[in-house]
C-alpha cells in the first residue's frame, strides 16, 4: 500500500505506530518547542523545531481558528510537519499568525494587511536570532493563513524567500460552502461560528485519525478582521497573485469542501500567478480540507518539503551557496 492510500484495518497499526513513537521517545527532549517574542511592541508565539545546520526555515502557517498545533498533529507525531520538517534538515517555525496565539489581545493592532506582513518577517528573525537560516525562508500556508503568505510573496523576497507552498484555498468556493463563506452583502466582518461550519472544514470523518475532529489542542477564537478577509480573498488573491515572483506549489484535496476541487480549479489559481518563475500544482489523494492532520498528512508534507528543497536548491545554483545547509 502507497503512502497516502489507507484501508479499514490501517487505524490500528497507525495509532500503534504513533504510540511506540511517543514511547521511545519518553522522556527525551522533545524537538517542538513553544517559544514567544516581541516584534515591534506584539508578542508573537509559535512552535519551533529547530535544527543545528538548517537546509532552510519553513515558516507554517495555519488556517482559521485553530492553533499552531495544526501543524503538530496531536498524537501522531507522524503526521508532524514540524517534527517531519526537522528529520529531513528544515527548522520549522509554525507561527500563531498575528491576532492568534500570544498576539490575540491585540488583534485590533495588528489587522491591517501590511501590519501582518511586517509582524510575520519580524517573528521568524526574532525567534532565529543568529541561528542559520541555510538557503532561506520557504513559506507553507493553509487556508485563511494562505492570504498572509501570498501577502509575503507578493512584497518580493528581498527577505530571502525561497517559494511558497498553500493548500486550502481557492478561487471559487464549493458550493456548500458558498452560502455561508460568501461575500454576502459586503458587511461581514466575522467568521461564522466554528459549529455552524465543522463538516465543511473538516470534510468526511474518515479522513482524519479517531480524536483529531475537535481535539482541544487545535481550537483558537479567530480575530474579528478575518471575516473581512474571508470575504475580501476573490477579489484580493488575483492582484497579490500577479505580483509573486517566486516559486509557487498550490494543493486541493481531494475531498476539499471548502473550495471546489479538481483540475479545473487547480489550473485556475494557477494561472493566477503570471510573474512567478514556476508553479506546481497537485491534488493530494485521500486529504480532507485540514490536509496536515489527516492520513494523507504525512505524504502532503513529503511532496511540500520536497518542493521547499527544490527552491533551496535553485537559491544555492543562483548564490553559489553549498548543499548541506551552509550559505
Amino acid at each position: 500500500m502507497t503512502i497516502g492510500e489507507r484501508d479499514t484495518g490501517a487505524h490500528p497499526h497507525e495509532h500503534a505506530r504513533d504510540r511506540e513513537h511517543g514511547a521511545a521517545n519518553r522522556g527525551a527532549a522533545d524537538p517542538v518547542v513553544p517559544r514567544m517574542v516581541e516584534v515591534d511592541g506584539v508578542p508573537m508565539s509559535a512552535l519551533v523545531a529547530a535544527v543545528p545546520r538548517p537546509r532552510a526555515v519553513v515558516l507554517a502557517l495555519h488556517g482559521g481558528a485553530v492553533s499552531p498545533a495544526y501543524f503538530d498533529a496531536p498524537g501522531h507525531p507522524r503526521l508532524s510537519l514540524l517534527r517531519t520538517g526537522a528529520a529531513l534538515g528544515f527548522t520549522v517555525v509554525a507561527l500563531a499568525r498575528p491576532g492568534y496565539g500570544a498576539s490575540a489581545p491585540h488583534a485590533e493592532r495588528v489587522a491591517r494587511a501590511e501590519r501582518r506582513v511586517d509582524l510575520a518577517y519580524g517573528a521568524v528573525h526574532a525567534l532565529l536570532g543568529p541561528a542559520p537560516r541555510g538557503a532561506g525562508l520557504f513559506v507553507l500556508a493553509h487556508s485563511v493563513g494562505s492570504e498572509l503568505a501570498v501577502r509575503m510573496a507578493a512584497r518580493g523576497n528581498g527577505d530571502g524567500l525561497l517559494g511558497l507552498e498553500m493548500s486550502g484555498t481557492g478561487r471559487r468556493h464549493h458550493d456548500r460552502a458558498a452560502a455561508l463563506l460568501g461575500p454576502g452583502d459586503g458587511n461581514r466582518d466575522r467568521l461564522p461560528p466554528a459549529g455552524s461550519i465543522r463538516h465543511l472544514i473538516w470534510g468526511p470523518e474518515h479522513l482524519y485519525p479517531d480524536g483529531t475532529i475537535g481535539h482541544p489542542a487545535l481550537r483558537s477564537a479567530a480575530p474579528a478582521y478575518e471575516g473581512g478577509v474571508v470575504a475580501g480573498w476573490n477579489s484580493d488573491l488575483p492582484e497579490l497573485a500577479a505580483r509573486v515572483r517566486v516559486p509557487v506549489r498550490y494543493t486541493l484535496a481531494e475531498h476539499e469542501t471548502v473550495w471546489r476541487p479538481g483540475r479545473a480549479a487547480l489550473e485556475e489559481v494557477a494561472a493566477l500567478f503570471t510573474a512567478a518563475p514556476r508553479v506546481a500544482v497537485d491534488e493530494q489523494a485521500g486529504g480532507g480540507h485540514n490536509l496536515s492532520l489527516g492520513f494523507a498528512a504525512a505524504a502532503y508534507h513529503w511532496k511540500a518539503l520536497a518542493f521547499a528543497e527544490e527552491c533551496a536548491a535553485a537559491a544555492d545554483e543562483t548564490s553559489g551557496g553549498a548543499p548541506d545547509g551552509t550559505t
